[in-house]
């Protein structure tokens, strides 16, 4: 299996004070991490690369304990995740799906287990690329006030041969969030969804 090299990891934090109307009594905290390494595949198809997520893993955990770092370091202050990977032009598509799992499982394992899939989003672009990761409610995707998406990019990656796996918490819904569907406190919790 190849080794995980890391080039670089930042972690990102927007405290959000006010979105027009009244200034809520806390602010909302989204943090990224993002974890530029290089992709051992890139420049060439390789046909089997799945056991790479297993070697991710340990990187997995490793960023999602500097998110909740980042945010005081209380995990129950979590109420959103996502994540997302941008690849370089010297990889394909495939390479970013490799951080599904390494990815959700250590966020849902730091969180106490967490029931809701983490959304995810992937592309191939240069350095400097941007990407919108979706983020929704720990224990039930259907909560509507937690749809949001935090916008991650570095201007120096992730150059042609690495990969940049990002890591999305936030905690609470999006300022002044009003448009009705599944509240918070209504979470059944026995599915994921609800």
């Amino acid at each position: 299996m190849p080794e995980v090299i890391v080039r670089k990891i930042v972690t990102m934090v927007e405290e959000i004070h006010h979105e027009f109307g009244p200034v809520p009594d806390t602010p909302l905290r989204r943090v990224a991490a993002i974890a530029v390494i290089k992709n051992p595949y890139a420049g060439r198809y390789v046909a089997d690369i799945a056991d790479f997520m297993e070697d991710l893993k340990p990187l997995g955990l490793q960023m999602a304990h500097k998110a909740v770092a980042c945010l005081g370091g209380d995990t129950s202050d979590v109420q959103g995740y996502g994540k997302g990977a941008i690849v370089g032009l010297g990889g394909e598509l495939e390479h970013g799906a490799l951080w599904h799992v390494p990815g959700g499982y250590a966020m849902r394992e730091l969180l106490g287990d967490a029931a809701a899939i983490v959304p995810s989003t992937k592309k191939v672009g240069a350095s400097g690329a941007r990407l919108d990761v979706p983020i929704t409610h720990i224990n039930a995707s259907y909560v509507r006030s937690h749809f949001d998406a935090m916008e991650v990019g570095l201007n120096d990656a992730p150059r042609a041969d690495e990969l940049a796996y990002i890591l999305v918490m936030s905690t609470g819904a999006r300022i002044h969030a009003r448009v009705g569907g599944l509240k918070a406190e209504d979470i059944i919790g026995k599915d994921g969804l609800r």
